[in-house]
């Protein structure tokens, strides 16, 4: 079965590239150190500044290979190029939400990058799903747990 590709933009690849150097370069042998203070105290059984060390690198292996899974299957998207017809992943978009009467502004970006206080929707999400495609002036519906939310595209941008 073939890995499902992991959009990102530029930027999001380059935070993923510098944190998976930050985890191999530093926090290994940060973690490395602890490991080996800990042994100096003998023994091993009862030792929880040990046990807390192999954890923490436990953990620190773990995103490692999780940064490296999300690389190795990375499909970047180039910001200039984005088609500013339509929604895409890329997009910054102004839109005008129904329900609560105001306008927002959302970060189109592939699941692995979203957060949404910082405005960043995955391109996956229920809204994502519904703005994809959408162009200037279209009005989405979107089908939430709570019923439908309506919004209004007033901006396609740039993600810059």
């Amino acid at each position: 079965m073939e890995e499902k590709k992991n959009l990102l933009t530029y930027a999001g690849l380059k935070k993923l590239e510098d944190e998976l150097h930050d985890l191999k370069v530093v926090k290994r042998k940060e973690v490395a150190e602890k490991i080996k203070e800990a042994r100096e105290q003998g023994d091993l059984s009862e030792n929880a500044e040990y046990d807390a060390a192999k954890d923490e690198q436990r953990d620190i292996e773990a995103r490692i290979e999780e940064i490296e899974k999300i690389l190795k299957n990375a499909e970047v998207v180039v910001e200039d190029e984005v088609d500013l017809d339509r929604i895409n992943v890329g997009c910054k978009v102004k839109v005008h939400d129904y329900e609560f009467d105001e306008d927002m502004e959302l970060k189109i970006v592939g699941s692995t990058e979203a957060n949404s206080l910082e405005g960043k929707i995955s391109n996956e999400s229920p809204v994502g799903k519904a703005l994809i495609g959408a162009h200037t002036g279209d009005v989405v519906e979107v089908e939430m747990p709570m019923g439908i939310m309506k919004y209004k595209v007033l901006e396609i941008q740039r993600n810059i």
